[in-house]
């Protein structure tokens, strides 16, 4: 039975548990991505009805919800593509006491996604095995985004727990009126209008 879930999962008898692992997050995050789209259409489409009522502060609250599944969109992005990167690789983590410098951003940047979201089992599973690999220290640095983590930037940002400034959300507000056909207009959009006007007279 055991080599028949092999054969069905695309397995074999050399396989390293990271890229195990790796094969297994590609197909977590697939159902992942499926849940957060459903999520940011049904946020998008609140924000859109909202703006159609003329309810443009309480969009400007909703939209927030936007940016943020729109963020661990990219995320899993990024993350899928690091996991066919173990899953390719991984037998290298197996062979070298430090970790190999073409597999640092990948697995430095999985191990900080980790510990920023935890209802992913097998990203966890992979943190884990990194920690027997390469030790506490190594995971520590990235967790903890030290000098040369080896973090990517993006995942950073995509992940940060940080309260949306209100530019960010206002931008993100005019491109979905932009996108349905409405025009909106800011309290800060009149003001730098009539400024403008009062240097023309």
């Amino acid at each position: 039975m055991g080599r028949k879930l092999d054969v069905l999962l695309g397995r074999n008898g050399k396989e390293s548990k990271i890229e195990t692992l790796s094969k297994l997050a590609i197909s977590r995050i697939a159902i992942l991505r499926k849940h957060r789209e459903a999520r940011l259409c049904h946020a998008w489409s609140d924000v859109v009805q909202l703006l159609s009522l003329g309810h443009q502060e309480r969009a400007l609250l909703r939209v927030e919800l936007v940016i943020k599944e729109q963020n661990l969109l990219d995320a899993f992005c990024i993350l899928e593509c690091y996991c066919h990167i173990l899953a390719q690789r991984g037998m290298l983590m197996q062979k070298n006491v430090e970790c190999p410098e073409e597999l640092k951003e990948a697995v430095s940047s999985l191990t900080f996604a980790a510990s920023r979201y935890g209802d992913f089992p097998e990203l966890q599973g992979i943190r884990t095995v990194i920690t027997k690999i390469y030790g506490k220290e190594f995971v520590a640095r990235a967790v903890e985004l030290r000098k040369d983590s080896g973090v990517n930037p993006r995942v950073i940002e995509k992940f940060s727990t940080r309260q949306l400034s209100l530019e960010s959300r206002v931008k993100a507000l005019k491109e979905i009126a932009y996108e349905n056909g409405m025009t909106l207009c800011f309290k800060s959009d009149a003001d730098e209008v009539g400024k403008r006007r009062h240097k023309l007279r």
